[in-house]
């Protein structure tokens, strides 16, 4: 048995939803994830499916606003999109919720009183009692254009599983509250992620 100590028991098991109960990495490295177990609960992740991108902006925005009445700090929060190409998404949403914000970098730095912006790429390894995950559309993870380079079904698949643990790195972030958000379509690892 595994113990997670970093993330509700209802935000990891909805996570895990993305990967299934056995994990192998790139190196070959299998990581059997069927027996692990969180330390504590918290409400469930909540995943909205919107009309347009304003309409997610201010989804966001009031959501990390609620939050932020309800004793969440900002420099508490992260907000994750899939690439640099919704990161203007993701400033609006914050902006939305009055609130200043820090873009994270390579050197990942987080900055006290601002709510931290990143691509999931740079997820890892960085905890927050509240994260966003946004703009996860059709065609943005997986990211389409990952897809339309791929020659052979087994890079395919490698392409799918490496966008799958991307999302999952993300939404594992959040130690208490997790919201995941999309424009419609939405991606379809949401569905996996409601089943």
């Amino acid at each position: 048995m595994r113990v997670n100590y970093r993330t509700s028991h209802q935000i990891r098991t909805q996570a895990d939803r993305l990967l299934g109960p056995v994990v192998t990495d790139v190196d070959g490295n299998s990581e059997d994830r069927s027996h692990t177990v969180s330390v504590f609960n918290g409400p469930p992740p909540t995943i909205h499916s919107l009309k347009s991108e304003r309409e997610g902006i201010k989804t966001v925005g009031n959501w990390i606003a609620e939050r932020a009445k309800a004793g969440v700090l900002p420099h508490e929060f992260g907000v994750f999109v899939r690439s640099a190409a919704q990161l203007n998404r993701a400033r609006a949403a914050v902006k939305e919720a009055g609130m200043a914000f820090n873009i994270l970098d390579e050197h990942v730095e987080t900055a006290g009183g601002h709510v931290s912006i990143s691509t999931m790429h740079l997820a890892k390894g960085l905890e927050f009692r509240a994260v966003v995950v946004m703009a996860c559309d059709d065609e943005i993870i997986p990211l389409q254009e990952r897809i339309e380079t791929v020659g052979e079904d087994s890079d395919l698949q490698e392409v799918y599983e490496t966008e799958r643990h991307l999302l999952y790195v993300a939404c594992t972030r959040a130690r208490d509250h997790l919201l995941v958000t999309s424009v419609e379509p939405a991606s379809e690892f949401l569905d996996d992620m409601q089943v």
